[in-house]
């Protein structure tokens, strides 16, 4: 049995949205590693020492450190606790999150070389991150998709007589929730019976101001507040579109569910986005921040049956390589 320390944000007890640290340490748990999770500290200085005590503690027993890597302010604790592995000669293996990351490449060339050099190999789960770190010439690198277990995941037809559109991620700005309220606007000033549902939970005073917008619009626009995997998959079965409006984005995980969900997905073409989704085939793709390009996509999908037909196909069967039962023979020849 391998011992894992997986270092990362474990915050969903705290109103936080859920991510791969929640989800893989479950799953490699179930394949029978012993898995250390570091940390559930809410506060950002306090998480930090958590984060390095437990690397300290734990030096001599562990086999791997996964350490899940953003591109903002946590690249620093990813930084700083890879830097402690080397010092120990742990292996470390960086999971890459955050579509920005590539412009940290180019503002922290030595920080990033540091980190991603003296990595046991660099665990990339998108396509689109991968391609810069092998640009940047980076040779350790895999790609290893975010996972879903695919049997918990109803596919249902969708029709579209009516618009309702759901909006599932974090309140940040880096992810334009605003832009979604503006779809619903000019939807409903076109004579479409529309709705809007939001899901998930305030990250930096977004979803205040989202709120007050949709209210000075006189629109109804739901908001729900975080809900768990179960209850916003429940919550997605009355509706037939899932946009997503990100100005910068990696491969969210959001997007993946909703295509296994069998919900259409409409999205900016940013980041990861284009890895992720082939235009009219398996989703849309459209500029990003631009109201129009999100109306005319959404028009076209209501005016043919037979193009959601298509892409939700299409989208479900894509979705087939990130369930778990394919993912876990790469982490598995990875961590033995």
């Amino acid at each position: 049995m391998k011992n894992i320390l997986y270092i990362g944000n474990q915050l969903s007890n705290k109103n936080k949205t859920a991510t791969t640290i929640d989800t893989l340490s479950v799953l490699l748990r179930s394949e029978g590693f012993n898995v250390t999770i570091a940390s559930s500290k809410k506060n950002k200085f306090l998480r930090l020492l958590d984060m390095l005590y437990h690397i300290i503690n734990y030096r001599k027993s562990i086999d791997y450190v996964l350490i899940d890597t953003y591109s903002t302010y946590n690249f620093y604790y990813a930084y700083l606790c890879s830097r402690l592995c080397k010092y120990f000669k742990l292996k470390y293996v960086p999971i890459l999150h955050g579509g920005n990351l590539p412009n940290r490449l180019k503002r922290s060339p030595k920080f990033s070389s540091q980190i991603f050099k003296n990595a046991h190999v660099n665990i990339a789960p998108s396509r689109y991150l991968l391609s810069f770190f092998e640009k940047a010439g980076y040779k350790n690198i895999s790609h290893i998709p975010n996972t879903i277990e695919l049997q918990n995941y109803g596919f249902k037809e969708r029709k579209l007589n009516d618009i309702h559109l759901l909006w599932v991620r974090s309140f940040s700005n880096l992810y334009n929730p605003k832009l979604a309220v503006k779809i619903l606007k000019l939807l409903k000033d076109d004579d479409i019976n529309a709705s809007l549902c939001m899901i998930g939970p305030d990250n930096d005073g977004s979803l205040k101001t989202v709120k007050a917008y949709a209210d000075s619009l006189n629109l109804d626009v739901e908001f729900t507040g975080k809900l768990s995997k179960e209850e916003w998959h429940k919550k997605a079965e009355s509706f037939n579109i899932f946009i997503n409006t990100s100005n910068i984005d990696n491969m969210p995980i959001s997007i993946v569910e909703a295509m296994a969900l069998g919900l259409p997905v409409v999205s900016t073409n940013v980041g990861g986005l284009p890895f992720l989704i082939k235009d009219y085939i398996d989703g849309i793709l459209v500029k990003p921040d631009d109201v129009e390009a999100f109306m005319a996509a959404i028009l076209r999908l209501k005016n043919d049956a037979s193009l959601v037909e298509q892409i939700t196909i299409n989208a479900r069967e894509k979705v087939e390589q990130f369930d778990w039962k394919v993912v876990k023979n790469q982490w598995i020849s990875i961590l033995s």
